[in-house]
């Protein structure tokens, strides 16, 4: 897996305070390190390569889903969230899955963080694909936004508006009014409505990405006519 060798950045809740106390990683010989970080399942529950959780485990990984949302200042609004975890089997043909209601032609939005310190990231564009396209072009890059911890992508469809997002800690998380067709697909994933749960983002974790990933995700950029440098 080689993430003793990778980039590391530890996460924290952007509601906390900018100074980040001292990882708890930090008091780790090498060997306690590799060990922790060479630990993908959990009990039935087996993570990508893209990230591992605090090595206290204050969460622990495991598959569900919970309804949530999201506070929209502009209009002052809340927009109702679903929030998924999948086991790193599942994972992309789930997310493939919840693309379905969005419709025959969507927007899509990459997000990396490749080129940034903890904490920043850069997205980048593209409007009207195929979705038939789209999906064929993900199921090339599926090592990528499976395993690849500083690489995100959004699915969205302006006109409804709804959108999917496969985040880079490999979460699945769902946007809009009316997300009871996203609900459906979940459990047919094999995914619980769990209101309880609690994700890996609600701790310190650490995210892993490598040479190879960069250049993925620049080809991945490239194939779906993005623009910009990351």
């Amino acid at each position: 897996m080689g993430f003793l060798k990778d980039f590391f950045t530890t996460v924290f809740d952007e509601d906390q305070a900018v100074a980040a106390p001292a990882s708890s990683f930090d008091c780790l010989s090498e060997d306690e390190l590799e060990a922790h970080l060479g630990v993908a399942r959990y009990g039935d529950f087996e993570l990508s390569d893209a990230v591992r959780p605090s090595y206290a485990l204050e969460v622990v990984p495991s598959a569900g889903f919970r309804h949530d949302f999201y506070r929209d200042e502009e209009t002052r609004s809340n927009v109702p969230v679903l929030m998924g975890a999948a086991t790193r089997g599942r994972l992309m043909e789930t997310f493939i899955d919840l693309l379905q209601p969005l419709g025959p032609v969507v927007d899509v939005v990459l997000e990396t963080s490749h080129a940034h310190n903890a904490g920043g990231h850069t997205d980048l564009y593209r409007e009207s694909i195929d979705m038939p396209i789209l999906q064929s072009i993900l199921w090339d890059f599926e090592d990528l936004l499976v395993n690849d911890g500083c690489t995100g992508i959004a699915v969205l469809n302006p006109t409804l508006p709804q959108e999917v997002q496969l985040d880079e800690h490999k979460l699945l998380i769902v946007y809009g009014n009316d997300l009871t067709a996203y609900e459906g697909i979940m459990i047919d994933n094999y995914l619980d409505c769990r209101e309880e749960m609690k994700f890996i983002t609600e701790a310190e974790h650490v995210h892993s990405t490598t040479e190879r990933f960069m250049q993925d995700f620049e080809e991945l950029k490239m194939r779906l006519g993005m623009d910009g440098g990351v």
